[in-house]
């Protein structure tokens, strides 16, 4: 395959860039004020002592000591974070592209309604009730009552009370309402593909929809394919109130609890701040990294 070569774009002067600058001034304000001071904060506070009440006192590295070593549950909620990150997130960046590949070769119409029916559980927060419902101990459980219909069980299945069942039921919730922010992204991104570039395949050879797939959407799609793919992994190392919602606080075992809700916990029950800053810190190394893969990986596609 030929490869286009990029063309250097002429660098503005910052005179001729000052507009940019004084659109995207209240986006940045907001964005330091809400998301680089705490970072900032909580990277501070992780040293120290602070219940909000008495002074900070200084501790050093004993709160990841403590984090690493002593607390077992924590340990427990890292594992289950990885298991959802690991899961949920590649396999919700998949389906959000597979579908809106899908939804794309449809009228404006259909697209359109498609879209939004996929777009709705992102849009309403507890729409997680109806599978509370399904899920339901008692025989009035919709997926209790079906197979106890179609003679499969003898008696109502404890499901949000079984650790066999729990991790599976909330890694199918996580996924259902994925379908949000990264979904709409690959749409757009389908949508705004130079259609040139596959009249410029087909000249080069390009004869199968597989072809043009691997050779010229995804890597002209690859800034978009990054964007939705930081926005499934943070979503998947986030998961906390799916899990607190469908298996309550603490889970049985804490065999669904995340990092996320374990830090609530701490911070916002037990007041231990400075232990949930080392726990947020180390979950954001944690998100930091996989972002750092997933770019390497996403930007391998325009280097084939």
């Amino acid at each position: 395959m030929a490869k286009v070569k990029k063309i250097e774009s002429k660098q503005m002067s910052f005179k001729e860039s000052m507009p940019y600058y004084v659109l995207i001034a209240p986006f940045l304000l907001m964005f330091i004020l809400f998301t680089v001071l705490p970072i900032l904060a909580s990277l501070v506070l992780s040293f120290f002592n602070f219940d909000m009440i008495k002074t900070l006192q200084f501790n050093g590295l004993d709160n990841y000591v403590r984090l690493l070593i002593n607390d077992e549950i924590f340990m427990t909620t890292v594992k289950n974070t990885l298991v959802f990150a690991v899961i949920t997130g590649p396999l919700g960046f998949l389906l959000s592209f597979v579908l809106a590949w899908f939804i794309n070769e449809f009228s404006p119409f259909i697209r359109t309604l498609l879209s939004f029916m996929f777009y709705c559980p992102s849009l309403v927060g507890n729409a997680y009730f109806i599978w509370q419902v399904a899920f339901s101990s008692d025989s009035y459980g919709y997926i209790n009552s079906a197979l106890l219909s179609m003679g499969f069980i003898q008696e109502p299945i404890y499901w949000l009370s079984n650790e066999q069942y729990l991790m599976p039921i909330i890694i199918v919730v996580q996924l259902w309402q994925s379908m949000g922010v990264s979904f709409l992204s690959n749409i757009s991104g389908l949508q705004n593909v130079n259609g040139e570039l596959y009249e410029a395949g087909a000249i080069d050879g390009i004869r199968s929809r597989w072809q043009e797939l691997w050779y010229i959407t995804l890597p002209a799609m690859q800034h978009m394919l990054l964007f939705s793919a930081v926005m499934q992994i943070a979503g998947a190392f986030s998961v906390s109130a799916i899990a607190v919602q469908m298996a309550g606080y603490p889970s049985v075992n804490y065999c669904v609890d995340t990092i996320v809700s374990y830090l609530s916990d701490v911070g916002g029950t037990r007041y231990e701040m400075g232990y949930a800053s080392a726990m947020s810190v180390i979950l954001f190394i944690m998100m930091a990294l996989s972002r750092s893969l997933i770019k390497k990986a996403i930007n391998s596609l325009g280097n084939d």
